[in-house]
């Protein structure tokens, strides 16, 4: 869990933030003179009884004057503000730096939210929209800023953080993922805590569970609502920009919902998936314990289920010759069996083959149900394995490679390690939420508070540097507003397991999301009601070509050699350079 600033550090930076505006602010006088001959006199006002004393003048200093015509305006009518590169570049990283402690007391507040109500509604729904508040805050106000005119020219840092938002996530954090946890690469899968290989290109990298590549699949179609509103600039057409925005609003806010949605009911699904595997799991060891104790094969030689062998093992496992299994005897079958894989519940697995077999619902397996439900796991695991022609002679090799299937199909799930940490039950749960809900208000009230001063600061200093405002707020901004989330990623995937590495990306995945359907949300109800105009073709692209590759990456592989972190590094420059290129030299944009 990444740790809130200290309060002792947060004075120290405004101190020193107030100290440089004194060091370096500048003061500007007007001269008294009784000389009237100047034309850049004005008079004081008083006028005097005394005919002896002639009037007192003010001269204008020429340099107050100049710097009339580059003021600043203070945002809320206090904060200060500066039209020199330096001092708005103090500007941004004084507000940078209170972004990222609005998004670091957003990420503490939501993990103790999550930590007493658990996932669901708020770990689905809640959550989510709250780390992805920082960034939505700042869009907003770039497109509320003034005029449309204002807006306009503001809107770009905007796009800037959420084209950044996503390289920052899909390249930088996501190869420095795969170096930190990289373990020894294994038959096709990374082994926990294993680092022996070093920097091995091939031999070492990450894997992940069959989850973290669903949420690659979501973040890549996540994109959709950006082609939509590109399709009139793909044809030349100026008519249907305006709907054009308006449907791919309408196609984010769906998106949106429905990944909620999924998000709520996912905790839901994947318990369904892992009592699946895990009864995958009774049945291969059932079946492979019944061979090593059958008194002959287990197939016949036309590859069918041998009635007669399987009956035999009926009675073998009726110990007291009743002519019926009961649970008790289930039960001592189970735990004769060594389930080496997964933490089994053996009164669980009692039950689940209980129902399997008992056809009748006496709560007994009779002879005929035993053969029946024997015959169907058998099948069962000849569709996972190679049977040819004579399979009899290879019920070993079929049984085996249904037992293999079962553990890859367990590591995609990753179900192994449950948990890094003991499990205890929460104390003090009320302390706990009220303090949770305290650093939500704080964090929320500190993005909404200087999200538009940092908006401006970028702008101003844009127009001190001539330095595009994408630019500026493609690098800048995502660190301020995602390091919270870099930094727990980061965490995360140096304890090396698979579990942890599945948290991780899963994170990464979540977060770019959250960017392309909510904070795409915003920005495009802003261009829509206030008529602003939609032309970010250039930034559009880059999104699209970063989501996809990453996203196709994340979609259809679960472990990831080091080298792929190369790729990943490779797309940060390459992006912010295709931006460059298509807009000043291909004037895109």
């Amino acid at each position: 869990m990444s740790k809130a600033p200290h309060f002792t550090s947060f004075f120290f930076f405004f101190f020193l933030f107030f100290l440089v505006l004194i060091l370096c602010g500048q003061a500007h006088c007007r001269l008294i003179t009784t000389d009237q001959s100047s034309a850049d006199l004005v008079s004081d006002g008083v006028h005097h009884d005394l005919k002896d004393r002639p009037f007192n003048f003010l001269r204008l200093n020429h340099f107050s004057l100049g710097a009339a015509e580059s003021t600043c305006e203070q945002s809320y009518g206090f904060l200060p503000c500066t039209t020199t590169a330096l001092g708005n570049l103090f500007l941004i990283l004084v507000y940078g730096y209170l972004m990222f402690s609005a998004a670091t007391y957003l990420s503490n507040g939501s993990e103790l939210l999550l930590e007493i109500l658990g996932p669901g509604l708020i770990g689905g729904l809640f959550l989510p929209i709250l780390g992805a508040l920082p960034d939505a805050m700042l869009i907003l106000v770039s497109g509320l800023s003034g005029s449309a005119e204002t807006a306009q020219s503001q809107v770009s840092v905007g796009m800037g953080l959420l084209a950044g938002s996503t390289v920052l996530l899909l390249t930088v954090i996501w190869g420095t993922c795969v170096i930190v946890g990289k373990c020894d690469i294994e038959d096709s899968v990374a082994r926990d805590s294993k680092d022996t290989k070093g920097f091995s290109l091939t031999g070492s990298g990450v894997s992940t569970d069959i989850w973290t590549s669903y949420a690659a699949r979501i973040m890549a179609i996540s994109v959709l609502p950006f082609v939509i509103v590109q399709v009139p600039q793909l044809v030349n057409s100026t008519s249907g920009r305006h709907l054009a925005v308006l449907i791919g609003l309408i196609v984010s806010v769906l998106l949106l919902i429905s990944y909620c949605l999924y998000q709520v009911f996912q905790p839901w699904i994947q318990k369904r998936r892992l009592d699946y595997v895990k009864h995958k799991h009774v049945i291969s060891g059932i079946l492979r314990h019944l061979k090593t104790q059958a008194l002959g094969r287990l197939l016949d030689d036309d590859g069918e289920p041998n009635v007669d062998v399987i009956t035999k093992l009926f009675h073998r496992i009726d110990e007291n010759q009743d002519g019926y299994l009961s649970a008790a005897e289930l039960r001592a079958l189970i735990i004769g069996i060594r389930f080496e894989e997964i933490d089994l519940d053996k009164d669980d697995a009692v039950e689940k083959v209980m129902n399997d077999f008992d056809t009748s619902n006496n709560s007994r397996i009779e002879a005929n149900e035993f053969v029946a439900g024997i015959s169907r796991w058998l099948n069962e695991a000849k569709r996972s394995g190679d049977v040819s022609a004579d399979p009899g002679h290879r019920t070993m090799k079929f049984l085996t490679d249904f037992h293999v299937r079962t553990k890859q199909e367990h590591a995609l799930l990753g179900v192994g390690d449950q948990s890094d940490e003991v499990i205890e039950g929460v104390q003090n749960a009320k302390w706990i939420t009220v303090k949770a809900v305290l650093l939500l208000l704080l964090g929320t009230a500190i993005a909404a508070a200087f999200a538009d001063p940092l908006v401006d600061a970028v702008d101003n200093f844009s127009s001190a540097t001539s330095i595009p405002t994408f630019f500026i707020s493609f690098i800048a901004l995502p660190l301020a507003t995602n390091s919270s989330e870099a930094v727990s990623a980061v965490i995360f995937a140096t304890r090396k397991k698979i579990r942890t590495s599945s948290l991780t990306f899963s994170e990464i995945y979540g977060a770019v999301t959250m960017n392309n359907v909510l904070c795409l949300s915003v920005f495009l109800a802003l261009v829509y009601v206030r008529g602003l105009t939609w032309d970010f073709s250039s930034e559009v692209l880059v999104i699209l070509i970063v989501c996809i590759v990453m996203g196709l990456f994340g979609s259809f592989r679960t472990t990831f050699p080091l080298w792929t972190s190369s790729v990943a590094f490779l797309l940060y420059p390459f992006s912010l350079a295709l931006v460059y290129v298509l807009d000043y030299f291909f004037g895109w944009s």
